[in-house]
């Protein structure tokens, strides 16, 4: 790959694509779930759901660790962190890249993360029981660090010239990781970024929004006048991240540029959603982009499907983009909300669908609520030539993070 020392800003591309998701495995099982808007959900079998009145959730299916994880011990290590591993792995190969030739220059590895490996507490509090608290708080404070997300990403690549980080910012934590890799990529700091979101399905998250009352029984319908909340999802995204020089030089193909983000955090409130705050973090990263907002044509929303976050967001939206939005989609319709996965996953969708001309639907769709009032291109996948595209992460706690892509024009294999 070629050397740092550059004197100015690097222009940064996409080049590799990973994915573990509940519509797909890989890059292209993906593309075609996306396209055929298909649904991830299903009845949750990952842990005991005895005494939750519904029980959807958007699942990993036919997942074989071991096809991606070769030289870490696949049982030492938990499900979020396999498919991080998995996902990363599987973004060098479809970057035609290898191992080797990333250990010959300094890298990023971010990855973004709610719960980390905390699906383990789901066996600890069943353990609890037998050999008490004490054994409980011991096996926690060993077995649940989030920072294994990322380090054993190095580990199984055998990378030693790299900053590995692991975003904790909640569900928007995959645009976190995403700006991250960008940064350090555009400032000459690392040749190359593994960045990226990751997480599992686990009882804790799925009875916390139980108890909040924003799990669909069903299905989730954002934006739609009758939506009932969210639906817990699982997986990662990960995103090879290298300067376009790079890239031209090696003959790469290129999914699209990187061309900037914005971040904040309110703190409002724990949970609820700051109409300001959102604009605000959508206009920083247009600011850091140089793009002007009838420059985008499309926006990937956070899209939860509960009724604040919806209604929320898309008056956000209207305020930066005026009364005639672009098309806004939320691909949680489809994959569930994957928590830190969530924005790293919609963002290879905005690649994917930047390169291959068309905007995924948001499915699940029958009326829009008014208050919404915007064009969430429902059911059914439509062909468009995108050029910019919006990826919106929210998060609790008012973590905002908002990355824009754009389409590369220019000589490329």
């Amino acid at each position: 790959m070629a050397e740092s020392g550059y004197a100015s800003p690097r222009r940064v591309v996409v080049t590799g694509l990973g994915v573990v998701s509940s519509i797909g495995t890989g890059a292209e099982e993906f593309l075609q779930g996306l396209r055929s808007g298909s649904s991830g959900a299903k009845p949750i079998t990952v842990f005991d759901v005895e005494g939750f009145e519904h029980a959807n959730g958007c699942e990993v299916a036919r997942f074989d660790p071991e096809r991606w994880i070769r030289r870490l011990a696949v049982e030492q290590v938990g499900r979020a962190t396999q498919y991080s591993v998995a996902a990363a792995r599987m973004a060098i190969d479809d970057a035609r890249l290898d191992a080797d030739e990333l250990r010959s220059g300094h890298g990023v590895i971010s990855i973004g993360t709610t719960d980390g490996e905390s699906r383990d507490l789901d066996h600890l509090v069943e353990t609890e029981i037998t050999l008490g608290p004490e054994y409980m708080a011991a096996e926690v404070a060993r077995r649940v660090p989030a920072g294994r997300l990322s380090a054993a990403v190095a580990q199984e690549l055998q990378l030693t010239d790299v900053e590995a980080v692991t975003i904790p910012t909640a569900c928007a934590a995959g645009n976190y990781a995403i700006g991250y890799g960008y940064d350090a990529v555009r400032s000459g700091d690392a040749e190359f970024a593994l960045c990226g979101g990751a997480d599992a399905m686990c009882r804790k998250t799925f009875s916390g929004f139980y108890r909040l009352g924003t799990i669909a029984p069903d299905r989730c319908q954002p934006f739609d006048v009758d939506r009932k909340g969210i639906l817990t999802g699982e997986g990662a995204g990960v995103l090879l991240l290298e300067s376009l020089d790079s890239a031209l030089e090696r003959g790469a193909r290129i999914y699209a540029e990187v061309l900037g983000y914005g971040l904040n955090c309110d703190a409002y409130h724990q949970v609820a959603p700051n109409q300001d705050s959102v604009g605000r973090a959508m206009r920083l990263a247009l600011e850091n982009a140089g793009v002007k907002p009838e420059q985008v044509d499309l926006i990937s929303a956070h899209g939860t499907g509960t009724k604040a976050n919806d209604v929320t967001e898309a008056r956000a939206i209207r305020e930066v983009f005026g009364p005639r939005p672009p098309r806004t989609i939320s691909m949680k319709s489809m994959i569930g909300h994957t928590m830190g996965a969530a924005s790293a996953l919609s963002a290879i969708g905005c690649a994917l669908a930047i390169t291959n001309g068309f905007i995924p639907p948001t499915i699940n769709h029958v009326t829009t609520d008014p208050e919404c009032d915007v064009d969430c291109v429902p059911n059914v996948a439509v062909e468009a030539d995108l050029e910019i595209v919006q990826n919106n992460g929210l998060a609790f706690g008012g973590n905002n993070a908002v990355v824009l892509l754009g389409r590369y024009h220019g000589a490329s294999a």
